[in-house]
């Protein structure tokens, strides 16, 4: 009947199950090194016989109907200002805080089901802005900016 059970046995799916359900948020490869399992066996228990999937965390923040709308209303103004036959410049900038922000990239709950979990944060926190902009005639930048200006 094929090859014998060596590592997906009913004993290691119960240790499995009972370590996720102690520690959702650990990651397989903690539980995998905790139980004294490898990493693939730990995956292939959570996968096949308890049908677990690791599910990423989103970060929201709480919009209001009027931040829509406001958004709306500055798009629809950029887009009718825009002088025919002038130079076009793409900028951006990113925001890198000083804490108290998730690395959902790093975070997994494992579960059966997806938990729809959330996590929100204050609109404020202390950061640096980076700014850079490029055009045809090469890059500006990075400008950084602290919370309080330059």
């Amino acid at each position: 009947p094929g090859r014998p059970l060596t590592i997906t046995t009913p004993e290691n799916v119960a240790r499995v199950r009972a370590s996720i359900q102690k520690f959702p948020r650990r990651s397989a490869v903690k539980h995998a090194a905790s139980l004294g399992l490898s990493d693939r066996s730990v995956r292939r228990i959570l996968h096949r016989d308890l049908h677990m999937h690791p599910y990423k965390m989103m970060i929201t923040k709480a919009l209001s109907e009027r931040d829509f709308e406001t958004r709306r209303a500055v798009c629809e103004d950029i887009l009718q200002n825009i002088p025919a036959g002038n130079i076009l410049i793409s900028s951006d900038e990113a925001h890198f805080h000083f804490y108290g922000i998730v690395n959902k990239q790093n975070y997994r709950y494992w579960a059966v089901e997806n938990p729809q979990e959330l996590h929100q944060r204050p609109l404020h926190s202390p950061y640096v802005t980076v700014w850079c902009a490029v055009s045809d005639f090469g890059v500006l930048g990075p400008y950084f900016f602290e919370e309080n200006g330059l």
